[in-house]
């Protein structure tokens, strides 16, 4: 399995990885680290305590990780939730609503992870 064709799997953006991290090789030392990155645990924890705070850092966290590896769609639903919670802004979603979303970043993560690993075994 090459990079190109983990990202078609995981619904990634290669391009747009390669266009922050410059090189194929950096990319795959970085996309590498992702099933072993906290930052999704830490989200969960937050999530299930509803504490604001923990959940804007982690979904900040997970927005920039993912934005620099090319996951759209984990990007762009860590923003959602990194808006909900940031100061100043006002709440729009219930915490179910919430939660919902959390668990959709899980889901994503889950699959990401997922291919990565397969990715990594195909690498052997």
């Amino acid at each position: 399995m090459t990079l190109n064709e983990l990202y078609r799997e995981i619904g990634g953006d290669y391009d747009s990885a390669l266009k922050v991290l410059r090189i194929e090789k950096l990319i795959d030392k970085h996309i590498r680290k992702l099933p072993t990155n906290p930052i999704f645990s830490e989200l969960d924890e937050a999530g299930k305590a509803m504490d604001g705070t923990r959940i804007f850092e982690s979904a900040h966290a997970i927005k920039g990780v993912c934005s620099n590896l090319g996951l759209v769609g984990i990007a762009a639903l860590a923003a959602e939730i990194c808006d909900e919670f940031r100061p100043g802004n006002e709440r729009k979603l219930s915490d179910g609503e919430i939660a919902g979303k959390i668990g959709e970043v899980g889901e994503l993560f889950a699959k990401a992870s997922a291919g990565v690993k397969k990715y990594e075994e195909s690498q052997s």
